[in-house]
């Protein structure tokens, strides 16, 4: 059992790995959150996987996905060759962050956002991916982006392994430098003043086509009689709209004008997958 969130496709691309990897199921965060339950219920037996793969947004995980957990029940069951019944039962528990550059203390965060849960994190993983996030930086280069995905490739099949033996105190981070100061402090500040969308914009160039739409992980985003996108007031900041408009018409500030554009290479190949998969359960 697979839990993930994404926004313009980095971390979709790691949770559709590990599940083929793994033959396991993937829950997506925001359209469970979407449902707007008080709590989350599930079961699995002590021998499956519980896992969480998300982006780092401002050196810590998405708000959602902290919000997410904190309505998490897991009611774990015996699995169907367990002979010793008298043991306390646990899952393996993993998270994947991927981050541009590093996740600060995302370890930290999730491993005490499970642990009010009554989880324990057995290991954890960070995958650099492509850079996305254009307020504070800009996307990475053609060449950057293409070694990034090549080295986030071959660091799976490590990962992967890792999660197949059930191999419990990795940790396979990248906090980078004074990872307690940007997650203390400067995530919350990120949390309380950028979760909003009173910078986006879009301009005339907009040919109505609803990507932005479809994509938004709050459903923030309605396409008006005119055609174009408005906003509500609610945001992650995935940036996914911005990212992923085809003909790069929605701007976030003026800044952003002079910005690239970033998306998983495959992540419409990847959104179809996870649809057939869910219209087959």
């Amino acid at each position: 059992m697979i839990f993930y969130f994404t926004g313009t496709g980095n971390s979709l691309y790691v949770a559709c790995e590990i599940a083929e990897a793994q033959g396991d199921k993937l829950y997506s965060i925001a359209a469970l959150m979407n449902n707007n339950e008080s709590i989350y219920h599930f079961e699995l037996d002590d021998k499956e996987l519980l896992g969480f793969i998300f982006p780092v947004y401002a050196w810590a995980p998405p708000k959602i996905v902290l919000e997410f957990i904190n309505k998490l029940e897991i009611i774990v069951k015996p699995a169907a060759d367990n002979d010793n019944k008298d043991i306390k039962l646990k899952p393996y528990i993993f998270y994947i962050s991927t981050c541009g550059d590093e996740e600060g203390n995302t370890e930290i965060v999730i491993r005490r956002a499970l642990a009010k849960k009554g989880l324990l994190l057995d290991s954890s993983f960070s995958i650099r991916m492509p850079n996305n996030y254009i307020l504070g930086f800009d996307v990475d280069t053609k060449e950057i982006v293409e070694k990034k995905l090549k080295d986030a490739e071959l660091m799976l099949k490590d990962i992967n392994k890792a999660i197949g033996k059930r191999q419990k105190n990795i940790k396979m981070n990248i906090p980078g430098r004074l990872p307690t100061l940007k997650t203390s402090l400067i995530n919350p500040f990120f949390n309380r003043f950028a979760l909003n969308t009173k910078y986006f914009t879009v301009n005339d160039g907009c040919t109505g086509c609803q990507i932005c739409e479809e994509i938004c992980p709050l459903h923030s985003i309605k396409i008006n009689d005119s055609g174009k996108p408005v906003w509500s007031k609610d945001c992650t900041q995935c940036l996914g709209c911005f990212h992923r408009c085809p003909v790069n018409a929605i701007q976030y500030g003026k800044k952003s004008e002079k910005k690239g554009r970033y998306h998983h290479p495959d992540i419409d190949t990847l959104e179809r997958r996870i649809k057939e998969v869910q219209n087959n359960r």
